[in-house]
């Protein structure tokens, strides 16, 4: 590890939310494709790109989702009792050092950022134990119709299967990204060695949608306009690159 010389790379944390994420709320009314937003809150919502859109549940619409589970030919029924306290989580539980990743499972900057930059920050700060990793939902929604329950099936593997099945299961859902469909989070749930059925059963009833409501609170009460951002210790990132991140969490050490 080199954690002196990422320090050196990239600027440090900055003191307020920054307006570089790259997918950002408060759209063109588009579908949210280009990774600039969604939606024009047609179900109910304000225009923000993320607004309440509602089926009357969660302030999420996913009533146009396809969950049929093609293969796996599930039985799908309303999951009982979802732990929405459930916080996805690696690394120290007792770090001084907390970083959280607000993120839209439908949004194309946040694969990169799991696929591509997460991955160091595992391998240099996670995996030795200098940090706690906290995963968060922030639906914009860019696509209304899956933000939320590829979110679900998410955390519900992660509430059965335990947090690796969590981050395996995101890591397998971003790279079917754009061609989400009911076996596509089946095959993402096995990669994991979580349950298929159970995992497309958690998207289509948006068993979970509840948590990743409040997430989203959470992060507009903290500035939030895009995804991915990231914060280290309550201040936000400038950028979600690895080296960005890694100089934020240096000067935290």
């Amino acid at each position: 590890m080199e954690h002196t010389r990422r320090a050196l790379l990239a600027g440090a944390a900055a003191t307020g939310v920054v307006g570089a994420a790259g997918c950002l709320g408060g759209g063109n009314g588009g579908d949210g494709s280009d990774g600039s937003g969604g939606g024009d809150g047609s179900g109910g919502g304000d225009g923000s790109g993320g607004g309440d859109g509602s089926d009357g549940s969660d302030g999420f619409d996913t009533s146009g989702v396809d969950l049929d589970p093609g293969e796996y030919d599930c039985d799908l029924t309303e999951p009982e009792d979802p732990d929405l306290e459930y916080r996805p989580t690696l690394g120290d539980p007792d770090a001084d050092v907390v970083v959280q990743a607000f993120e839209d499972f439908t949004c194309p900057h946040c694969a990169t950022y799991k696929l591509e930059e997460f991955p160091t920050v595992r391998e240099e700060f996670i995996e030795p134990g200098d940090i706690r990793y906290e995963q968060w939902d922030f639906p914009i929604p860019v696509n209304a119709t899956w933000a939320v329950p590829v979110a679900s099936a998410a955390r519900g593997v992660g509430d059965r299967q335990g947090n690796e099945a969590y981050f395996a299961f995101s890591s397998a859902a971003y790279e079917a990204q754009g061609n989400y469909s009911g076996e596509a989070i089946g095959a993402a749930a096995e990669t994991a060695g979580a349950d298929p059925c159970a995992a497309i059963a958690d998207a289509r009833f948006a068993a979970y949608g509840g948590a990743s409501a409040g997430d989203r609170s959470e992060g507009i009460s903290r500035g939030i306009t895009g995804t991915p951002t990231i914060f280290v210790n309550g201040e936000a990132v400038d950028g979600y690159d690895a080296d960005s991140i890694a100089a934020a969490i240096e000067s935290a050490l």
